[in-house]
């Protein structure tokens, strides 16, 4: 039965782990925005985006929120605290694409970005690690030795494919090109409506391929579905890869299901003997054994089940990720546990069938 518990154990905790894998990465993706389309400049010989850029891109069909933005890294100041810190410089639609919801204050505004206005949408991390428990809205920091007030706190997002999305901080982007001493945005997102990211998709391709004099190389448009896709698939492929090598214990365990019921057919030769000499005929004997390595793979796979949860839900608990339970999880590998008791079961028991009754019983 060891073989038999190993293999469906492992098959059920890598396929759950796999499942939560696909699971949490999807989350990620979301945290990044929901129908997002996303826009970067990859050669800067050929221009930016240009404010005249982003209002052609607000007039076209299936788009919802535009939101350019600057980035760069900065040193953040409050009081005696100081640290390094990624600065966004956007405009307000950024909450509205990123989903992002806030604990304290409120977010840019239109009004911020029109005139230029200092002041700062901290992450949680970055508010914890300069105020520590203090309220930091109205508080005033330091940027690059620049100051600005505080007016909003946003909810911890967590990590977001690999990097924090808490240790942040947003400001105005016309404010942060004064800052950071840039006037190159390079990046832009792109928020659609439902079911309308492929219709703007070509949209965008046909204006930038226009924008940068017909150059596809200076310029990449990413569709968020599209890296979800790709992240599922390849989720997938590793998890059926790991369940394939999982299942070969499954295989192991059919054949040392074999190999008992043979020893045991050696064993009791003589009660088979009995068996038909008192009138068992041979289907009784084939079912005797058959049932018996059926039991044997069934209560390997009842126990597999549990151990295979078991350890998917203690993954979910150490990792802090999410526990996923599918019927089919246990259905598939149970099931397959038994066909295995039953195929490597047939041979003990038809050799146990076909035993003479006069040979049997001189057996001791």
């Amino acid at each position: 039965m060891l073989g038999i518990i190993i293999g469906v154990a492992s098959v059920i905790a890598l396929v759950s782990i796999g499942k939560s894998s696909t699971q949490s990465v999807t989350e990620q993706i979301n945290g990044l925005g929901t129908n997002l389309l996303t826009v970067n400049v990859t050669d800067a010989d050929q221009g930016d985006i240009t404010n005249d850029d982003i209002q052609q891109v607000k007039k076209l069909n299936g788009v919802a929120y535009v939101a350019p933005q600057v980035s760069g890294r900065v040193t953040a100041k409050s009081g005696n605290t100081s640290s390094q810190v990624s600065l966004t410089g956007t405009t307000s639609a950024y909450q509205h694409i990123k989903g992002l919801s806030l604990t304290n204050g409120r977010f840019l505004s239109d009004l911020d970005d029109e005139y230029r206005q200092k002041i700062a949408v901290l992450g949680s991390e970055t508010a914890e690690n300069l105020f520590g428990t203090d309220n930091p809205v109205d508080q005033k920091i330091q940027l690059n030795g620049t100051s600005y007030k505080v007016v909003g706190v946003l909810a911890s997002k967590g990590s977001t494919i690999g990097q924090s999305g808490d240790n942040t901080i947003i400001i105005p982007i016309h404010t942060a090109e004064r800052l950071l001493q840039t006037l190159s945005i390079q990046s832009l997102s792109v928020q659609t409506t439902e079911g309308q990211i492929n219709l703007v998709e070509g949209q965008l391709e046909r204006l930038f391929y226009s924008l940068f004099n017909q150059d596809a190389d200076s310029y990449t448009i990413t569709n968020q579905q599209d890296v979800m896709d790709t992240m599922d698939a390849v989720n997938d492929t590793m998890t059926t890869l790991l369940a394939g090598i999982a299942s070969i214990s499954l295989l192991v365990g059919g054949i040392g299901i074999m190999n008992i019921m043979f020893v045991s057919v050696s064993e009791r030769t003589k009660e088979i003997g009995i068996r038909k000499a008192i009138g068992a005929r041979r289907k009784d004997i084939l079912v005797q054994f058959l049932m018996e390595a059926i039991v044997l793979s069934a209560f390997g796979g009842v126990i597999g089940v549990a151990i295979g949860f078991t350890a998917a839900k203690l993954y979910a608990v150490i990792t802090g990720g999410a526990f996923v339970l599918h019927l089919s999880l246990a259905a598939v590998p149970f099931l397959f546990s038994l066909f295995v008791g039953i195929v490597f079961g047939v041979f003990p028991a038809n050799k146990a069938s076909k035993l003479q009754p006069i040979y049997a019983l001189r057996s001791e």
